[in-house]
């Protein structure tokens, strides 16, 4: 089929390029100019796994919306849809919440249906951003035109990973507003991946975006505190709990999330629970669940900021891995940042530094002083650290290597 992408970013071009990889020919167009000359040079600024070998290879159709609208018989929407810094999980929470940002969405789509209009065909278009349960019907349908034919179809992915999630996804979610397009999408997905098809209405597929997000970050708090707990307490490992409980798959599920270490991060997690937060607030819900997440998220970092504070005694203390996850240089709603901001703002200095994220290697200027490290994501190349002798290091993940010249503390286990 010949599929258009109304937008390439972190999201955008990861899935063009999955599913031009399965056959499909792509058209693409995208509003800032540094996104269509990375693609032209085949370079991209953040890592995306798999995404530098299709990019070499790919040969998207760059152009205009107008023969994005022309070429194409499904045309994917996934214009950002953004928080403002403070409610991205790096900072702690506001105490007023507020629904997304949909002035890019709806200024987007409001332009693509006027070109379909213009254009005098009917269109299949489908919106993949992530928006609040109701948006979809009070923001966006009134602003199309008897030739736009509308489904929602979010992504479960994560950034970093975004091709690989794709093409073997566990459902494809589609929220149905014309059947006549949904039957297309249904027949498209039975070419790119083996997921089953889950259609629904708009609404439902709203709150399943969403809800499946706060699901991951619930098991995440969870495990966080279990691992608090089990360092607190005598002859407990968090490993082996969760571990036992990774084995109950008839109500716990799968091991998946199922750990302690750091809080959840990302483009979607933080924002997603925050926004549920105002939902909550909104609908007046008798308790706030998300709130419950988040402030949980901050509690515990703040428990470790404290411990870190503790170990350092006044020494250099070093944060390695700001990026949200391993093998990423993506620091939307990153922990490690929530981390770094909660010491500083008890009126401590911390250095960070992440491989992935920072253009120059690690040079440590901290003369010969023990420094206490703090292990913010399990990058593997950390395991090989050259830490300095006689030094603390905090692995709230459990994965380094005992070391006879370095304390090492390994959060939630003996």
């Amino acid at each position: 089929m010949k599929v258009g992408f109304l937008g390439l970013g972190k999201l955008g071009l990861p899935c063009a390029l999955a599913i031009e990889s399965k056959g499909h020919t792509i058209y693409g167009y995208d509003i800032n100019p540094d996104v269509i000359s990375d693609i032209y040079a085949k370079k991209l600024k953040y890592k995306e796994k798999w995404a530098d070998e299709l990019l070499n290879k790919s040969k998207i159709n760059l152009c205009s919306r107008l023969e994005l609208v022309k070429n194409s018989e499904i045309i994917f929407v996934p214009i950002q849809t953004p928080h403002q810094k403070e409610y991205e999980g790096i900072t702690r929470l506001p105490n007023e919440r507020v629904d997304f940002n949909y002035t890019y969405l709806k200024a987007g789509i409001k332009e693509l249906a006027d070109i379909i209009k213009v254009n005098g065909q009917s269109k299949i278009v489908v919106i993949i951003s992530t928006v609040l349960p109701g948006t979809i019907r009070r923001e966006i349908k009134p602003l199309l035109n008897e030739f736009v034919k509308l489904c929602y179809n979010p992504y479960f992915i994560a950034m970093g990973t975004c091709i690989p999630d794709f093409l073997f996804n566990e459902i494809n979610l589609l929220g149905v507003d014309d059947y006549n397009a949904a039957d297309v999408i249904k027949k498209f997905y039975s070419t790119v991946n083996d997921a089953p098809v889950f259609d629904t209405t708009i609404e439902n597929a709203e709150m399943i975006k969403v809800c499946y997000n706060t699901f991951i970050s619930t098991k995440i708090a969870m495990m966080n505190t279990i691992m608090e707990a089990c360092h607190k307490l005598p002859n407990t490992d968090v490993d082996s709990i969760t571990r036992a409980l990774s084995l109950c798959k008839d109500r716990i599920i799968s091991r998946k999330y199922l750990t302690g270490g750091m809080g959840d991060g990302g483009g979607c997690h933080p924002r997603d629970n925050i926004a549920l937060s105002h939902l909550s607030r909104r609908l007046h819900l008798s308790y706030d669940w998300f709130e419950n997440i988040m402030m949980q998220r901050e509690k515990q970092t703040e428990w470790l900021a404290d411990l870190f504070i503790k170990e350092a005694d006044g020494g250099p203390m070093v944060i390695l891995g700001t990026s949200f996850k391993p093998e990423t240089n993506i620091i939307t709603g990153s922990p490690s940042l929530l981390l770094k901001n909660i010491i500083e703002e008890k009126g401590y200095k911390v250095t960070t530094f992440d491989p992935y994220v920072d253009d120059v290697d690690w040079v440590d200027e901290f003369e010969t002083l023990p420094i206490t490290y703090f292990i913010g994501t399990k990058h593997r190349s950390f395991k090989y650290f050259q830490f300095k002798q006689k030094s603390t290091v905090i692995d709230p993940f459990r994965y380094i290597a005992n070391r006879m010249d370095l304390k090492i503390i390994k959060i939630g286990a003996k």
